[in-house]
């Protein structure tokens, strides 16, 4: 598809300029979970096409939207479009189509896949681009939106690792906001990740003759001990306190129910402070279980929290509220990456995103659509 065609929706049109809560009901509406988002992509690149002075690119499923003032400084707001899979228990409501808990649209809490994480932001950033010029306050700051796939899988199909390759100066910038769920408070930079795998190795036996073996799942109990004895450190970074966490994630080990196993595999995941990069972290795991095979399966650098950068402090200032640490990985890295520093701030509670009951309040996604136009057009 070509950045100047537009494509033809099999949804309703997109109403960006109705209320931002009824907005994200209709985002939410249009079940997009991860390797399924291009008939969400197809609805947002078609709305944005209708708006006056935006110059947009596709590249698959993932749109970027600028507008072109000339004005000094150029602020990027982000979001993925894609979702978790639908919850499978029954009576769940965290599900599609959404639903209000008051039964009256636009009123109270909104139920739904992607309540939180993260559609009510990308209504957010749809109300923005389609409102910019309205009530004669243009915006003080250029912008840049970019929404895009495949977030909620491994990094290798990011749709915004994608749009760096493919369109990387389209993506330079001052500031970035990413508009993942934050209880509308400004999160600074994210924790690094990364994935361990530490193996024992046996010797296969029948397990009525266990002695002629050796077990390697009870050879993995001392990496287990390590783990659980293991004190998360909380580290300082630029003034915002990152806490760690090492745990065993999974455990694979065993051929059948009476052959003594002769490999286990320890799944480790480490949760690292952005003082650190991928490499230090390694070291670190590789410190605390010595003695083992270990080897490092995946890693993301996390990203410092860049509130220093003049546009950030503007922005944490027009928000008011005291800005904190996010725990969990984020795409501000990839951001970061860049050279441009980037926070996360959105509507919902992020500790409900992926439950079966997602939901979130109507008022703070208007709330986050208000604190973001008054600081645009400040």
């Amino acid at each position: 598809m070509t950045a100047e065609t537009a494509p033809k929706s099999l949804t309703a049109p997109l109403d960006l300029r109705q209320d931002v809560a009824l907005l994200t009901a209709a985002v939410m509406d249009i079940n997009s979970v991860s390797g399924n988002e291009t008939e969400l992509a197809d609805a947002i690149d078609a709305a944005l096409r209708s708006i006056p002075g935006l110059q947009i690119v596709r590249d698959g499923d993932s749109i970027i939207a600028r507008t072109e003032l000339g004005l000094p400084e150029r602020v990027i707001l982000a979001g993925h479009l894609d979702t978790v899979p639908l919850p499978t228990t029954e009576g769940a409501r965290g599900t599609v189509p959404s639903t209000w808990e008051s039964g009256t649209a636009g009123e109270g809490v909104l139920y739904g896949r992607g309540a939180t994480d993260m559609k009510g932001g990308v209504a957010v950033q749809l109300a923005l681009a389609a409102t910019m010029f309205d009530g004669g306050a243009a915006p003080t700051r250029d912008v840049t939106f970019v929404f895009y796939d495949h977030e909620e899988v491994e990094a290798v199909k990011s749709g915004l690792g994608r749009l760096v390759r493919n369109h990387g100066l389209l993506l330079d910038g001052d500031f970035a906001i990413l508009l993942e769920p934050t209880h509308g408070t400004v999160e600074g930079g994210c924790n690094g990740t990364s994935r361990f795998e530490a193996t024992t190795v046996g010797e296969a036996a029948h397990s009525a003759r266990a002695w002629m073996g050796s077990n390697a799942i009870h050879a993995a109990a001392p990496i287990l001990a390590r783990l659980a004895a293991y004190e998360p450190r909380t580290v300082n970074v630029d003034g915002l306190d990152y806490r760690e966490s090492l745990n065993a994630v999974k455990i694979n080990g065993g051929t059948a129910g009476n052959v003594i196993p002769d490999r286990c595999v320890v799944e480790i995941n480490y949760r690292f402070a952005p003082d650190k990069s991928p490499d230090q972290a390694e070291a670190h795991v590789r410190e605390l279980l010595e003695g083992f095979e270990v080897v490092r399966t995946d890693a993301a650098a996390g990203a410092r929290p860049g509130l220093n950068h003049p546009a950030a402090a503007s922005f944490v200032a027009a928000v008011g509220a005291e800005p904190k640490p996010k725990y969990g990985w984020t795409d501000v890295a990839r951001f970061s990456e860049l050279g441009i520093p980037a926070v996360n701030f959105g509507p919902g509670d992020p500790l409900l995103a992926h439950k079966d009951n997602e939901h979130v309040d109507a008022d703070a996604i208007r709330e986050c659509l208000r604190a973001l136009r008054s600081w645009l057009t400040a």
